[in-house]
């Protein structure tokens, strides 16, 4: 039978059931997409054959002798509610109230995490009356090291209402409910994304390999079948990347038993942030921990379990100068001692351990801190620990590639790959933040794109990306921005797709919380750019987007833009704010007198050389560009011609 693109269940892992069970993103309630193949899959006694019914559509597969069936029925219109029944001669399973209408996926990390209840106005959604037309499904939080044919825990659909909808995505939820609005259909929204994630945790092994990490995918294969060896490859990798970085000759490394870095006395186990010295309020960067214990012969010629408690945000550990683990997710670590490596007398523990956000350090509690004999027996670890600052911080540490939020891959396997084929009318996708700072994120959002839309078998898949808002102490002075680079990626990617778009998000920051809680106009504005994308409705799909930049008379610039809903406009003053002009050279750029017009901006020379022009280069920017419909313009740099 020829695999249509589809709304799919995928297989189960059980196929000696009584009756044939479907599994994956269908349950009661559920949503599928219309005017595209329904791919129904699952289990069933080995060979037999399985009839589904969904409404008008019907089809028939027999199962393959792992009791594997996948069934493909024609395409519907919206409409329903139909019960999807499927039937062989080991029995019947039904799925009751079934939807045919637009179903849309929305992914990333804790701005599309955060709920309706979180975010700002949630009494208007908790005190509305439901919407049975509108269906939400949550994914768990899960991880992988392989890709799940089936969800670890089964989603159930839910109809939007004042008990359900609090809990869901509000960035997702406000998409769905205005694109009810809109596209008068049944809506079902798909969410599955993780606070913290970077985008190489939703990126398939393929995906990884498209996109130059062809080491990382080798190594969580690894760690899936070996995972002490793939602990020594990744600790190889660490050190390395440790002596290029500091200049350190082997031998001479902190971890090893002879460091002599400047070690002071913990004050407690905890974040460091509660230590009185006042330099670690704020701290973030990179800490040495270093302590020494004491064994007997028999404690010695043991194997062992180390265990650290919690560390945030990532350790790399060595014992008597040889890596035990590392891991870069909020769990305790419990890290194996092979027999041979503890030694009678004095043993050294080191602990690198780096911090990006919020808290960091050893948190314990101390009492989860201890050294486990195979006997039974242990001694505590919770005290006795001292700590050195390093002269100069590296920069962010190579991740391991099985954690969660920063592996590569196993978001993807857990709670992306067990969707098979599922048809979608479109993908939201809010992350980002977590990529700040890190080269490459072109070239890794259009693999996971190109990726995705294998998977769900369109080639034309939309994806609505919301550029990142706004976080931070506003810019007073032009500089660099890894938040900048990160939006101008996604604004290069959405120029270069053709289904693509880009939600401007620049007036809904909040400078003192990376969690903005305005979420509707998020929503909305994720839902203007479906309707264009996905129905073709005659509106801009953001705010303003710069197409070109070229020079006129009197070294002056003029920027033009697309996507202009009437004209340009400027708030607060005549000025457009956050223009820069630059030269080829890093540190060029200056801010630049700019004036909006009709779909153009003219900016003023200065009489100094001119390659490229900016526009919100900042985490923060002061910016008050908009159109007649006040939606801001997009940040941007593009070369001068």
């Amino acid at each position: 039978m020829k695999l249509l693109v589809g709304a799919v269940i995928l297989a189960s892992a059980t196929p000696t059931l009584a009756a044939p069970r479907v599994a994956g993103a269908l349950s009661d309630r559920a949503v599928v997409q219309r005017d595209q193949a329904i791919v129904v899959a699952g289990t069933a006694q080995p060979g037999e054959t399985v009839s589904v019914v969904l409404g008008p559509a019907s089809g028939s597969a027999r199962a393959g002798a792992d009791g594997v069936f996948r069934v493909a029925l024609p395409p519907l219109p919206a409409g329903g509610p139909f019960d999807l029944i499927v039937s062989a001669r080991s029995g019947v399973s039904v799925l009751r109230d079934l939807l045919v209408g637009d179903v849309y996926l929305c992914s990333g990390q804790s701005n599309m995490e955060m709920t309706v209840a979180q975010s700002q106005n949630a009494g208007a959604v908790q005190g509305a009356p439901g919407d049975d037309q509108l269906r939400l499904l949550t994914i768990e939080k899960n991880t992988g090291l392989t890709p799940l044919a089936r969800f670890a825990q089964q989603p159930q659909w839910v109809a939007a209402g004042p008990q359900t909808s609090p809990n869901f995505s509000a960035a997702c939820f406000y998409m769905a409910q205005e694109l009810r609005r809109t596209a008068k259909v049944p809506i079902g929204a798909v969410h599955s994304s993780w606070g913290g994630s970077q985008i190489t945790a939703w990126m398939s092994d393929a995906a990884q390999r498209a996109a130059g990490r062809a080491a990382e995918a080798d190594l969580l294969k690894l760690y899936a079948r070996d995972p002490a060896a793939a602990v020594q490859v990744a600790a190889q990798r660490w050190q390395a990347w440790w002596r290029e970085k500091s200049g350190d000759a082997p031998g001479r490394e902190p971890w090893q038993p002879g460091a002599t870095l400047d070690w002071t006395p913990v004050p407690s186990i905890g974040f460091y942030e509660t230590w009185p010295d006042p330099k670690f309020a704020t701290y973030k960067g990179m800490l040495w921990y270093r302590l020494e214990v004491t064994l007997t012969p028999e404690q010695a010629r043991q194997a062992a379990t180390l265990q650290l408690g919690l560390i945030d945000d990532v350790d790399q550990t060595w014992l008597n100068g040889k890596p035990v683990g590392g891991t870069s997710n909020w769990q305790p670590r419990v890290y194996p001692v092979p027999a041979g490596m503890l030694v009678p007398g004095r043993n050294v523990l080191v602990v690198n351990n780096q911090n990006a956000y919020s808290h960091g350090g050893l948190a314990g509690p101390a009492d989860a801190m201890k050294l486990t004999f195979a006997d039974g027996s242990s001694i505590p670890l919770g005290t006795g620990w001292r700590y050195a600052v390093v002269d100069k911080d590296p920069g962010t540490t190579p991740p391991v590639p099985w954690g969660d939020t920063t592996s590569s891959g196993t978001l993807h396997n857990a709670m992306i790959a067990p969707l098979g084929p599922t048809a979608f009318a479109g993908v939201a996708w809010y992350q980002g933040e977590s990529d700040t700072g890190m080269p490459g994120y072109t070239t890794r959002l259009r693999a996971l794109m190109a990726d995705w839309r294998r998977q769900f078998g369109r080639a034309d898949l939309p994806f609505a990306l919301v550029s990142l808002a706004p976080f931070g102490r506003p810019a007073t002075a032009p500089g660099e921005s890894g938040t900048a680079y990160v939006r101008d990626a996604q604004r290069q990617v959405a120029e270069s797709d053709g289904n693509a778009a880009v939600a401007i998000t620049l007036d809904l920051g909040d400078a003192y919380d990376i969690h903005p809680g305005e979420k509707a106009e998020v929503g909305r504005r994720l839902a203007r750019a479906m309707r264009r994308l996905v129905y073709r409705d005659p509106v801009a799909p953001s705010g303003p987007r710069a197409t070109s930049a070229t020079f006129v008379t009197n070294g002056q610039v003029v920027v033009r833009f697309a996507d202009v809903d009437g004209a340009l406009r400027t708030e607060s003053g005549a000025t457009a704010l956050g223009f820069e002009l630059c030269g080829a050279a890093a540190g060029t750029c200056r801010y630049a007198v700019a004036r909006a017009g009709g779909a153009e901006v003219t900016i003023a020379g200065d009489g100094q050389p001119v390659t490229r022009v900016r526009y919100a280069w900042a985490d923060t920017p002061r910016v008050n560009l908009v159109d007649a419909a006040a939606l801001p313009a997009g940040p941007f740099e593009l070369p001068v011609r």
